[in-house]
């Protein structure tokens, strides 16, 4: 697909970089409910989810992620990420800046590719993601090429746990202006998670205004356990 394209340019730069010096890595999760975002992205259901990620000294990565999803309640398949990008750090200041595909076999109709820039400083973090492609546009779906999503979060530690503190903004290109039949689904969301060793416990809302959009919009209480070791090259 063409929104691959760059994408698949940057994973080739990265595997002819050399492994000398990189690390491969993988990570296997257990939620009671995959939020993204601020919503849910498995009806209120639980989700089995895992990833590979190379990394190398330089601060070039690749990585792929996946996870069942259901946006229907009848069980809608799975999601299958590809990304890829450079971190770093200038003193302080942590940066990292890539491009990430999301892709849904089941429903390409919700494919989509973004472009992103986040940074960090102390426990401050921002980021911001752009829909740089979309293989549905704005027929009658709301992914779209000019999305944008903006978050930042505060993170510190507390009593031997992992606190996060986080808000997000979601625009999208089509929202009721462009494409009346988007209905007006901008939204924000805010949330606070604690961590401890390997488990998450976490709090998510939004105002995702339903009665003006058509899909639902849920409050959640979510607990996860993660794992992630790293794998001999």
């Amino acid at each position: 697909m063409k929104k691959s394209i760059v994408l698949a340019t940057a994973v080739a730069t990265a595997l002819t970089s050399g492994v000398a010096f990189a690390e491969l890595s993988a990570n296997a999760s257990f939620t009671s409910n995959y939020m993204w975002r601020g919503m849910t992205q498995t009806s209120d259901q639980a989700a089995a989810q895992g990833g590979l990620d190379w990394s190398h000294d330089s601060g070039i990565y690749v990585g792929t992620w996946a996870s069942n999803v259901d946006f229907s309640g009848v069980g809608d398949g799975y999601e299958m990420d590809l990304y890829a990008g450079f971190a770093g750090e200038a003193g302080d200041f942590g940066y990292d800046i890539g491009v990430a595909t999301y892709m849904y076999p089941v429903t390409p109709e919700f494919n989509f590719t973004e472009a992103y820039l986040t940074g960090s400083f102390s426990m401050l973090s921002v980021g911001v993601y752009s829909t740089i492609d979309a293989a549905h546009g704005n027929t009658d779906g709301v992914f779209d090429q000019g999305d944008l999503y903006v978050t930042a979060s505060v993170d510190f530690a507390a009593g031997g746990n992992d606190i996060s503190v986080y808000a997000g903004s979601y625009m999208f290109d089509c929202d009721g202006t462009t494409a009346t039949s988007c209905g007006e689904v901008d939204y924000n969301h805010y949330g606070v998670s604690l961590s401890k060793d390997s488990f998450t416990f976490a709090v998510d809302k939004n105002d995702y205004d339903e009665t003006k959009s058509g899909d639902p919009s849920t409050d959640n209480v979510r607990v996860s356990v993660s794992y992630a070791f790293d794998v001999e090259l």
